[in-house]
C-alpha cells in the first residue's frame, strides 16, 4: 500500500474496516431485476478495489467462445475514512455512483451522473454502440426482420435502467458425488433471442436448467428445462434419427409412459427427498412399478437399457430440426427424456413440452424442442466463481423459487 501514491496515507484497518468489511454482504454472484432478461453479476475484491462485473454470452451462435464482461461498478478508498462508490457504466469513464445495501441477499446501485452514458451523436448512436458490444453485428447484418424487432425491444428496456439496478443474490447448484454430470452455469443457444446462461442442477430423479438471463417469451428465473434421469432414451442409428417422425414417435412413447405413472401415482412427482439415481443406471422404476416387465415397445424398452459408461453414440440432428450452431457434436454419450418449456410473447400461455436431453460430454449438452422442431446447444462457463456456494440444499432451493416467483 505505501509504494502507491493514492494509498500513501492510508493505514490497513481503513481498508478493511471502510471497504472490506462494509460492503462484505454484496461478494459475490447476484442476478438483476431487468424485467424477462435478468442478467449475471459477479462482485469481487481486484486489490483494493470491489469491483461488480457483468457477465455476458459470447456473440450468437458461438457457443463455446469464452463469456465477455465489462464492470458496472467499483468501490475504494478515495481518503481515509471514507469509500468511494463509481459508476462503470457508459464510455466516458468511472463516474459517481451510489449502492444501498437494503438486505442481506439484496442491494441497488444508482447512477447519480447518468448524462455520462450518453452520446454526441444521441440515441442511435447509443443503440449502433450497443448492437456491435452485445451481438458484434450491425443491425444491416441481421437480416430477419422478428429477430430485428427483438434486438431493438431489449436495447429499448434495459437502457431505460441507466444501471440504476436492484440486484438478488443467487448460489452455485450444490453438487453430489452420484450427479450425471457437474452442475452449474451453462450458455445456450435460444433462437432469434440469441445466446442465454442457464443453471444446470440436480434433484434427485431430476434435473433442471434455469435461465438465468431470459427473454420476453421465458423470462430469466424460469426452468426452461427438466430432464427425467429415470428415462433414459436409445436412440436409433443414423439414418433412422435423421427422421423427425422416427425420433418424435419414440420420444412421445416414453412420453405417454411417464403421464401413465403419474397419474397412477395421483399427480407430478415430487423429486425432492427421492433417492438420487446414479450415472451408471439413471433409470430405476418408481415404487409402484417394481416388479414390473417393460412392454414390448421398442422406445419403452431403450428407455430402461442401462448406461454404458464412456461409451459414445453417433448423434445427428434429425431433418427438419432447426440449429443456430452447426458446430454441434456429433457423438453422444446418452440422452434422456425431459421437457421444456415453451410459451408466447409475454410469457403468455407457458406450457412444457416433450423433448429429449442430449449429454455429449462433461461441458456440453443439448436439448430437442420436439413442437418447436428446434436445437439448443448448451457448453459450460469455464469460470471460477468465489463466495458463490450456497450455505445449505435448502437455501438452494428457496433461492430457486424466490428468482423464479420474480417473473411468474
Amino acid at each position: 500500500m505505501k509504494i502507491l501514491p493514492d494509498y500513501e496515507h492510508m493505514e490497513y484497518r481503513d481498508v478493511y474496516t471502510c471497504l472490506l468489511h462494509r460492503y462484505r454482504h454484496i461478494l459475490g454472484l447476484w442476478q438483476p431485476d431487468i424485467g424477462p432478461y435478468g442478467g449475471l453479476l459477479n462482485v469481487v475484491v481486484d486489490g483494493f478495489f470491489i469491483i461488480g462485473w457483468m457477465y455476458l454470452p459470447p456473440h450468437d451462435p458461438h457457443v463455446d467462445d469464452p463469456m465477455r464482461f465489462k464492470p458496472l461498478f467499483r468501490i475504494h478508498l478515495m481518503e481515509r475514512k471514507s469509500a468511494t462508490v463509481e459508476c462503470m457504466y457508459g464510455h466516458r469513464g468511472p463516474h459517481n455512483g451510489h449502492i444501498q445495501i437494503m438486505k442481506k441477499d439484496e442491494f441497488s446501485t444508482k447512477c447519480n451522473q447518468t448524462d455520462h452514458h450518453r452520446m454526441s451523436g444521441g440515441r442511435q448512436e447509443e443503440f449502433r454502440t450497443w448492437l456491435r458490444e452485445e451481438w458484434g453485428r450491425t443491425l444491416e447484418d441481421i437480416f430477419h426482420e422478428h429477430m430485428q424487432e427483438l434486438i431493438l425491444m431489449k436495447f429499448i428496456y434495459t437502457s431505460q435502467y441507466d444501471n440504476c439496478l436492484t440486484y438478488r443474490r443467487i448460489y452455485l447448484p450444490p453438487s453430489h458425488p452420484d450427479d450425471l454430470i457437474r452442475p452449474g452455469l451453462f450458455k445456450g443457444t435460444y433462437g432469434s433471442h440469441g445466446l442465454e446462461i442457464v443453471m444446470l442442477s440436480f434433484h434427485g430423479k431430476h434435473a433442471r436448467g434455469t435461465k438465468i438471463t431470459g427473454d420476453p417469451n421465458i423470462p430469466a428465473g424460469q426452468q426452461t428445462v427438466e430432464i427425467d434421469l429415470r428415462y433414459r432414451i436409445q436412440l436409433p442409428d443414423v439414418e433412422s434419427l435423421r427422421d423427425f417422425s422416427e425420433l418424435s414417435r419414440i420420444v412421445l412413447e416414453v412420453g405417454e409412459q411417464v403421464r401413465q405413472e403419474q397419474q397412477q401415482e395421483g399427480g407430478p412427482e415430487d423429486s425432492e427427498g427421492e433417492p438420487r439415481p446414479g450415472p451408471v443406471q439413471p433409470h430405476a422404476e418408481p415404487p409402484a412399478e417394481q416388479g414390473r416387465e417393460p412392454g414390448d415397445g421398442g422406445a419403452l424398452a431403450a428407455a430402461e437399457q442401462p448406461v454404458q459408461s464412456g461409451q459414445g453414440q453417433p448423434f445427428v440432428l434429425p431433418v427438419g430440426v432447426s440449429s443456430r450452431n452447426e458446430d454441434y457434436p456429433r457423438t453422444c454419450r446418452m440422452c434422456f427424456y425431459g421437457t421444456g418449456l415453451i410459451a408466447g410473447h409475454g410469457f403468455t400461455s407457458p406450457e412444457r413440452t416433450p423433448g429429449v436431453f442430449v449429454l455429449f460430454d462433461e461441458d456440453r449438452f443439448g436439448f430437442i424442442w420436439l413442437e418447436l422442431k428446434s436445437f439448443s446447444l448448451y457448453s459450460r462457463i469455464q469460470a471460477t466463481f468465489r463466495n458463490a456456494d450456497s450455505p445449505s440444499p435448502q437455501a438452494f432451493e428457496e433461492m430457486l423459487k424466490n428468482i423464479q416467483s420474480l417473473t411468474s
